[in-house]
């Protein structure tokens, strides 16, 4: 359902139960940004701003709301073109199931932000203690992994 539709039902009020429950899937990149991938990162920073304003526009009429930002997660979808994988994604991916006990975890206690990588949360302390440092950190990581693509 898109974005705006899921908006439209709620202020016509069609949600009359006074419960519900969204989860919306981002990415990590939606907190840190991906190194390579502009396009991916803005989608997920919006992704992540869609679910805050679902939130906190909606927790007073019973809607409850979770934003997931995993890391790796071991799926097709971090293979490159040619079946090798991005390897500092790699090294730390999760299985789906160990996704998916996050999910359930949080979702019983109702927790917004969902980061089955610890060091996600981790990351964006860093990110916002020090801007300048982040990003040059960043800008290495960026390098590293062109020159590893070559």
């Amino acid at each position: 359902m898109p974005f705006t539709s899921l908006q439209i039902q709620f202020k016509n009020g069609r949600n009359t139960s006074g419960e519900g429950y969204f989860l919306i899937t981002a990415s990590a990149a939606g907190l840190l940004t991906y190194p390579t991938a502009a396009p991916y990162s803005v989608t997920k920073h919006a992704a992540v701003a869609f679910a805050e304003y679902l939130a906190y526009s909606y927790m007073d009429k019973g809607i409850t709301v979770s934003c997931l930002c995993p890391q790796g997660v071991k799926t097709n979808l971090i293979a490159t073109k040619d079946g090798e994988t991005e390897n500092f994604l790699m090294a730390e991916a999760i299985t789906v199931e160990e996704c998916a006990e996050a999910v359930i975890q949080a979702m019983e206690t109702e927790q917004f932000l969902i980061l089955p990588h610890k060091e996600v949360a981790e990351f964006v302390v860093k990110k916002v203690s020090n801007y300048e440092k982040w990003l040059s950190w960043m800008s290495g990581l960026r390098n590293k992994i062109l020159a590893e693509r070559g």
